[in-house]
């Protein structure tokens, strides 16, 4: 009996023993993990603040220089610099009279004091003073002297392209992209770097990097993404050239935004080797690097300069198309196809009145508008647009966004990627009858309509489209929660056409007062969100967007070219 109970006792005891040893076991666990997180943690925190550090760093240099060179140089005229346009410039530049460096150092100063507002800039390329000292030997380039600023995601030798994500950090190229270097080769200047937002994949401009850039007309709305920062940088006045990159809208959103024109060319028309993606491999929905400018001559401009037999040798995979200048140049009346509504978003009424005015417009010059509308518009978006762009269900951008905090303006458009897929099918049942939108693009992301369209455009017979865009500036942190407003500029992607941006009108006050009865097309979460996107606008920009068919690029240029012009003398 006494060797049970001893046997009793130290059963009991090897148990204690045991569950001290258990619970110490998982405390040191617990611990481990919570020291190897504070370690990420900390090392996340160190990339960030060592590229902060670099791109003050620039830009205290930077200032520097232009101070030297104003005490140089006291009765440059800066201002009447800056109010030149691009075709302006070029020409004084050639002539001589004006300098590269009068010029170089005037949109420098200009681009310090608009980055101090807006937070535009991810660092200024010092080696762009370097590069002023030996500029006449590209005199003969069609950008002589232009300072031109171009996205963080385009490659410049011996600097990050992020994309805005902390696993990106610390990996500078080790070449320039094509694009830069056939702008070096055209006598051009690439002189800054400017912001995007975290992980590309959205309409807004905020990092945790570099931080969230605003609009130059008001600090208080987002001057859109992806090339936000372009779009600033350039609406602000302190770039005469920008390039960005466009796989959703993300030159022709920031443009309408900001109040100023963006050209998304042809699929594969531009280079882009050294254009860095998010998403490699990713066919479906194709991006496209392109001009960003105050008007459509210097996006024409930036065109014939890109397309020439120096970025064809470059880069064989582009075919050898120079700029059609007879093409752009024609003033053969147009067939014009128009919509007001895709029958997705029903746009803001300032969005409406924009189309409608610039319509009457081109019927009183002598072109013919005809009535369009995209077709299955629903299954565009679902099946081929979300499933397109998110074929892996979202992994390789969650695979990016690991480690790094997630900016505010991505978390709410990010949430569902990282639910289980058994998770997001049940929701997309469950929301069927409730939210129809929700439901299909949850099941979306688990996971030939171009001839179509092309056919249609040709019962139709019309040589160009006129139709809406995103507008106007979204209040800060709505383009993350209102992903369904890109069909209107996404379908282009997806499509391989050309398409551009014009600013045509402002937000008025009976815009606004119109909004308050905004009910939206679905009348769900998202056509509420989309209203209090773009409320408290009077007075910001609107554009509107004009396509072409693939290829024909230079038609697209002309037909922006012609709504410009138009909307200028009815002005008058």
């Amino acid at each position: 009996m006494e060797n049970v109970k001893e046997f009793v006792q130290k059963m009991e005891m090897d148990t204690r023993v045991a569950a001290l040893m258990t619970g110490a076991a998982c405390a040191v666990g617990a611990l481990v993990l919570l020291v190897r997180k504070g370690i990420s943690h900390k090392k996340t925190n160190d990339k960030i603040q060592i590229a902060r550090d670099r791109r003050t760093e620039s830009l205290q240099q930077a200032e520097l220089a232009v101070l030297r060179y104003k005490e140089s140089r006291p009765s440059i005229d800066s201002a009447r610099i800056l109010n030149l346009s691009l075709s302006e410039l070029t020409k004084q530049l050639k002539s001589g009279s004006l300098t590269p460096e009068d010029v170089f150092y005037s949109y420098m100063e200009k681009t310090l004091d608009v980055h101090k507002n807006l937070n535009c800039c991810t660092g200024v390329l010092l080696e762009s003073f370097d590069q002023l000292k030996t500029i006449a030997s590209n005199k003969d380039g069609l950008l002589y002297g232009v300072p031109v600023s171009i996205k963080e995601n385009i490659a410049y030798k011996n600097h990050d392209s992020s994309c805005g994500v902390v696993i990106n950090l610390d990996q500078p190229a080790k070449e320039d992209s094509v694009l830069v270097q056939v702008l070096k080769r055209q006598g051009a200047i690439p002189f800054v770097k400017t912001n995007l937002p975290q992980g590309l994949l959205n309409y807004d401009c905020g990092n945790p990097i570099y931080g969230q850039t605003v609009n130059p007309h008001n600090f208080q709305k987002t001057s859109g993404g992806s090339s936000g920062g372009e779009g600033a940088l350039v609406g602000g006045g302190g770039s005469v050239l920008g390039l960005g990159s466009d796989i959703g809208g993300s030159i022709r959103i920031p443009a309408a935004f900001c109040g100023i024109s963006g050209f998304k060319p042809t699929a594969g028309r531009i280079s882009s080797q050294g254009v860095k993606p998010i998403y490699r491999g990713q066919k479906s929905v194709l991006s496209s690097a392109g001009p960003m400018a105050k008007d459509v001559e210097s996006l024409a401009l930036c065109m014939q300069a890109l397309l020439c037999d120096h970025m064809f040798s470059l880069d064989p995979t582009i075919p050898p198309i120079p700029f059609n200048v007879q093409v752009y140049e024609s003033t053969k009346p147009l067939r014009i196809g128009y919509l007001e509504n895709d029958g997705y978003l029903q746009p803001s009424p300032s969005m409406v009145r924009a189309i409608r005015e610039v319509k009457a417009l081109l019927e009183q010059a002598g072109h013919t508008l005809v009535p369009y509308s995209p077709l299955k518009i629903s299954y565009l978006v679902t099946e081929l647009l979300i499933k397109g762009v998110f074929a892996d269900g979202a992994a390789t951008l969650l695979k990016k966004l690991k480690g790094s905090p997630l900016d505010p303006c991505l978390k709410a458009q990010v949430l569902p990627y990282y639910l289980p897929k058994w998770l997001k099918k049940a929701l997309s049942f469950l929301l069927k009858p409730l939210a129809s939108r929700t439901s299909v693009i949850l099941n979306a992301i688990c996971g030939d309509y171009i001839q179509e369209m092309i056919a249609e455009w040709r019962r139709c017979n019309i040589d160009v489209l006129l139709c809406p865009v995103i507008g106007p500036a979204f209040n800060h942190l709505y383009c993350g929660r209102v992903t369904t407003a890109l069909t209107c500029t996404m379908i282009y992607n997806l499509l391989t056409f050309p398409a551009g941006v014009v600013p045509v009108t402002t937000v008025t006050a009976e815009d606004e007062q119109e909004l308050q009865h905004y009910t939206g097309i679905y009348q769900d979460r998202w056509d509420r969100l989309f209203k209090q996107a773009v409320s408290q606008s009077e007075g910001l920009p609107v554009a509107v967007q004009c396509v072409a068919l693939p290829w024909q690029d230079e038609l697209c240029l002309r037909f922006m070219k012609e709504v410009e012009q138009l909307v200028k003398q009815s002005r008058k």
